[in-house]
């Protein structure tokens, strides 16, 4: 059991602001945390937990929640503490009522703000997970590299290691060779990412401010970013049209967004089996032949 209590106390410390009788409420969703919102002396948190080896995954969620807040393009929670005891990890944040559906053309002038943040290399400064899969990103100066080593090769490697089809795997690992030829005079730029901006990921506040949370943040090429949303959550027509004024998407992009949902497919496909390969199996299949 959570000693909520103890919790409000480091709150307090970090805060200043008063503990008072501490009452955590549950709360639905997520498959990977207990979610539940804390009610303090000194106001209404939302707080995740987990098994206490997985601190770190908490650490990395905070880095990216701080990264994206530091750019002031967008809203994510404010992150209060994260840390381990003997019985679990955590992360404690700032509470934030969502409410309504989110106005696309806003959340796509945030995101294009966002995404004109840049780096000078591809990564970030600390690994962290896609979903409960761990997300290398060691810096690299090629964004081609970066993709079929850290991306593709490491989802490939894990399926191996799941037993998935062999025609998978190799399959795979021939397309990962010919990635060059899917880049054709478009080099992207280190754009800071979400990394997992599915529609579950984003809301909006009181005031209808786009919120965005739960990030896998890394540098990337920002039609990463778009093509996740297309996937699972279609943004919608309205969104793109407000997103090109102001960031420029390449004429490539409608294949390059099979390549960056091959990613979640593998992905995926490792956590958790069933049609996945066979979807992931059929975007290789049609990639391969483009490259050809």
């Amino acid at each position: 059991m959570t000693d909520w209590q103890v919790l409000a106390e480091k709150l307090s410390a970090k805060t200043g602001r008063p503990p008072g009788g501490a009452r955590a409420t549950p709360l639905a969703g997520g498959d990977i945390n207990r979610a539940f919102r804390l009610d303090t002396g000194g106001g209404r948190y939302f707080v995740k937990l987990n098994d206490a080896a997985r601190e770190q995954m908490f650490v990395a969620e905070r880095a990216g929640l701080e990264a994206i807040e530091h750019s002031a393009t967008i809203r994510v929670p404010r992150v209060y503490l994260t840390g381990a005891d003997e019985r679990c990890s955590y992360i404690i944040m700032e509470y934030i009522e969502l409410r309504g559906v989110v106005d696309s053309a806003r959340l796509a002038e945030s995101l294009a703000a966002m995404h004109a943040c840049v780096e000078a290399r591809f990564g970030f400064h600390c690994d962290n997970t896609i979903g409960s899969t761990p997300q290398p990103n060691d810096f690299c100066d090629d964004w081609i590299e970066f993709w079929r080593e850290q991306r593709l090769g490491f989802q490939l490697a894990l399926a191996a290691e799941n037993g998935m089809p062999p025609r998978l795997i190799d399959s795979g690992a021939r397309l990962a060779q010919d990635l060059d030829r899917l880049f054709d005079d478009y080099r992207p730029r280190a754009s800071l990412l979400h990394g997992d901006l599915w529609s579950g990921n984003r809301g909006a506040d009181d005031n209808g401010e786009p919120v965005i949370f739960d990030p896998a943040c890394y540098y990337g090429d920002h039609e990463a970013e778009l093509a996740m949303m297309e996937l699972f959550g279609h943004p919608g027509e309205r969104f793109f049209a407000a997103y090109r004024e102001r960031f420029p998407i390449d004429v490539g992009y409608p294949l390059r967004r099979d390549l960056y949902n091959l990613y979640h497919l593998l992905n995926h496909a490792n956590l958790f089996g069933g049609g996945w390969a066979g979807q992931a199996q059929g975007v290789i299949d049609r990639l391969l032949a483009q490259v050809a």
